[in-house]
């Protein structure tokens, strides 16, 4: 017997809630499904994100009133051991997006295994990749 699995979404702790949502929101697309009753947006403690079927979940690291003046250097560096895959037809299209959104990336690359890639990090240091099959040349 297999599992019936329907998808998967990853859930991210946050250092600043209302900067995370401009970028998944603003810059990238993605927009609230479900939030925290507690607050109002954009300083919720929890979002559910969905951009065209994939679905994302934000949680701030800390309570609102417990929140430390800067996000610890170390839980940020920890975040890079974290790398979310999203498949992007036109990686091109998604480097033009971004730059144009003031988002500092450099030009997506190939892969040896045959894949156009665009990494670059989120606010918190969370790794992301664009990518897609390249076309054979």
């Amino acid at each position: 017997m297999s599992l019936e699995i329907r998808g998967m979404t990853p859930l991210l702790q946050v250092f600043d809630m209302a900067k995370s949502l401009k970028f998944y929101c603003d810059v990238l697309g993605f927009e609230i499904v479900q939030a925290d009753s507690n607050t109002e947006a954009p300083n919720h403690n929890w979002v559910w994100l969905r951009l065209q079927g994939t679905d994302l979940m934000l949680n701030t690291a800390y309570e609102y009133d417990q929140r430390p003046a800067a996000a610890n250097a170390r839980r940020v560096a920890a975040h890079d051991d974290v790398t979310l895959y999203f498949a992007a037809p036109d990686v091109d299209a998604v480097y033009a997006h971004l730059r144009a959104n003031g988002i500092d990336v450099k030009e997506p690359t190939l892969a040896p295994y045959g894949m156009k890639q665009l990494y670059f990090h989120d606010p918190d240091g969370f790794s992301l990749c664009f990518q897609w099959r390249a076309e054979p040349s």
